[in-house]
């Protein structure tokens, strides 16, 4: 079982390659609305942000302590896993009988830099 104590989830890191313009940059092509969306969906659940907390943690983890540690069956696991994957948040390494996943770098500060780019405010009148 892995226990692991540590802060904030490292949300921040050098942006990776963005899927598309900041949101405030420009207005969301069909595509890239899509993109984006099934990257927020899959940060959605509160299982998949537990696994994607661990694995950020730890750096790399075996699918095989992450189904221990969340007492979760190995399927639903791995379908959680399979969906951040899929979103280009997680990466997956064969090792043997088991699957290790590590966190693609910058995927999570791409999906930072796209959303944090907001507009501010413009100041109207005294």
């Amino acid at each position: 079982m892995v226990t692991l104590t540590r802060p904030l989830l490292p949300l921040l890191e050098e942006p990776g390659e963005l899927c598309c313009a900041p949101l405030a940059a420009a207005p969301l092509t069909e595509a890239d609305a899509d993109v984006l969306a099934g990257r927020l969906k899959a940060l959605a659940d509160p299982g998949r942000l537990r696994l994607l907390s661990l694995v950020l943690a730890a750096g790399e983890s075996c699918v095989c302590d992450l189904t221990e540690t969340l007492a979760l069956s190995q399927p639903t696991v791995s379908h959680h896993l399979k969906v951040l994957v899929d979103a280009g948040i997680l990466r997956r390494e064969k090792r043997g009988r088991w699957a290790w996943f590590s966190p693609v770098p910058g995927a999570l500060g791409a999906l930072a830099a796209i959303l944090g780019a907001v507009a501010q405010p413009t100041a109207t009148g005294a």
